[in-house]
């Protein structure tokens, strides 16, 4: 600032001695708009506390349609089944990137869901299991396509009994937040009857574009040491002795606050939106017979900063 004499502040009788003090609450609330603009969702609403004149500038639309996406209003149209995306008719952009954030939309025909991070406004999306390539998925006899009242999409995949499972999901980049770090998660749910899942760990891998970012073994069932034996079904492969302190050092299931369980897939950083991203998950070299698994969908989020 070229006049190092200028401050500025809250308390506008305050006085600095050599210069002159302007208060915040004394510029035009367009300004003060402005200024919020360029913080974030969260910021704008702790802001909101500091005056009157803060508190209805952090509400107006010009600030928090700066949080949205500039493309919002094309993802909203693809919204399904709801085409013209009426039903996202609010009074203002406060209430509806509130609304974004805290109830996911399916687009795409219902093959994905979308919301915005309520921290960033940056994009967030689930693959529905249909849209991800399970390895004998459309076989009856290994795999069932079931509702659950608990899962955004129309349809679960429910795993009835496999040797070798295989789940691959991809994304492309351009569909997310740039110059944004992003994670990938495997969203699931375990049946009572959950079997095979506690003996070896399962391989996930995330790949952007050519660059195999992350390869890891993780622990699908967050409970594998204290599953009964009659719920253990062997088979001539199954190891006599499982490793379970080795195990217990692996990254493993996580309950989310929506009362499913996820795991960390990998992470990447999405600079320009150029490339596609590929995510995996198998379990196929173990030999063991598998059961109990409940998928909702593969989520592509931003890394959580507080």
């Amino acid at each position: 600032m070229e006049n190092s004499n200028l401050q500025i502040g809250l308390d506008k009788d305050k006085q600095v001695p050599g210069g002159a003090a302007l208060s915040l609450n004394e510029l035009p609330e367009g300004c003060i708009a402005k200024i919020l603009s360029a913080t974030s969702p969260v910021d704008a609403c702790r802001l909101s506390c500091l005056s009157k004149a803060f508190r209805s500038a952090a509400s107006s639309d010009s600030v928090w349609a700066s949080f949205l996406p500039s493309d919002y209003q094309t993802i909203l149209s693809g919204s399904w089944p709801d085409a013209d995306s009426s039903f996202l008719t609010f009074s203002s952009k406060k209430d509806l990137f509130f609304y974004l954030s805290h109830n996911p939309i399916l687009i795409d025909q219902g093959k994905k869901s979308f919301s915005l991070d309520k921290w960033s406004g940056k994009k967030s999306y689930m693959i529905a299991p249909r849209d991800l390539v399970i390895r004998r998925g459309d076989t009856p006899a290994y795999w069932d396509w079931v509702s659950h009242p608990e899962s955004r999409f129309k349809e679960v995949a429910k795993l009835k009994h496999v040797w070798s499972l295989e789940i691959h999901g991809k994304i492309n980049t351009c569909k997310l937040s740039v110059d944004t770090d992003y994670a990938a998660y495997l969203v699931f749910k375990l049946q009572e009857e959950v079997y095979g899942f506690n003996y070896i760990p399962a391989q996930v891998s995330l790949t952007l574009g050519a660059d195999k970012i992350c390869r890891k073994s993780v622990v699908i069932d967050p409970i594998f040491e204290r599953r009964p034996p009659q719920r253990r079904r062997r088979h001539l492969l199954e190891p006599d002795l499982i490793d379970y302190s080795t195990m217990s050092c692996m990254e493993g299931a996580k309950v989310r606050a929506d009362g499913w369980f996820e795991i960390e897939l990998g992470n990447f950083f999405n600079k320009q939106g150029e490339d596609e991203v590929e995510m995996s998950v198998m379990d196929v070299n173990a030999g063991i017979a598998k059961g109990g698994l409940v998928l909702q969908g593969i989520e592509i989020r931003p890394k959580e900063v507080r």
